[in-house]
């Protein structure tokens, strides 16, 4: 018997994976999903801070992408900070949902005592190398990206929080993201 080896592309180009997930190729797809679930994983865990609700959401996202991929467009911003934003709006939406709000309110005090260090995010593996970047930052800072971003506080509820004037969350914000911003530029 003889095996033929097929040579296979198995590494894509950002553009090339774009276009084909464009083009519905399952093997887009599959690329996209190997390459991406891990570090989409752990955004998704930091925010829910369960393994079980990550796993439930991480299906949405890998859906949403493929079916909204036509919603891309580059020149507003990379394709993993899309993805990433994707995957942070979704875990957001299903914290903030009735669903869920009412499955917490459902679960007995025992249950939510004994699974709290389970759903802790401080002893996770961080996927993309993320939390390092981020202890660079000022501690006010690392607060309102952590209240902004994985928390899912609006920047109104966030000057609520803190007692501070939206006016100067809205300026801290954009300064801690700035920082940020140029902090990630070793990162690409």
């Amino acid at each position: 018997m003889i095996c033929k080896i097929f040579n296979i592309k198995t590494n894509y180009s950002e553009d090339e994976l774009i276009a084909l997930l464009r083009q519905k190729s399952e093997s887009g797809f599959h690329h996209l999903y190997d390459h991406y679930s891990g570090a989409l994983y752990g955004v998704i865990l930091r925010i829910v801070q369960s393994k079980e609700y990550t796993e439930e959401i991480i299906q949405d996202v890998f859906m949403k992408i493929w079916n909204s991929i036509h919603q891309y467009d580059a020149a507003k911003g990379r394709f993993y900070t899309w993805m990433i934003n994707i995957a942070r709006n979704t875990a957001i939406d299903y914290l903030k949902s009735k669903s869920f709000q009412n499955e917490l309110k459902n679960q007995s005090l025992p249950d939510f005592v004994y699974n709290n260090a389970e759903l802790s995010t401080t002893n996770n593996s961080d996927f993309i190398g993320f939390n390092n970047v981020l202890e660079t930052l000022e501690s006010d800072k690392q607060e309102l990206i952590d209240l902004a971003y994985y928390q899912g506080y609006t920047q109104s509820e966030i000057s609520e929080k803190l007692n501070m004037p939206l006016g100067t969350v809205k300026t801290k914000m954009r300064n801690a993201l700035m920082k940020l911003k140029d902090l990630l530029k070793d990162y690409q």
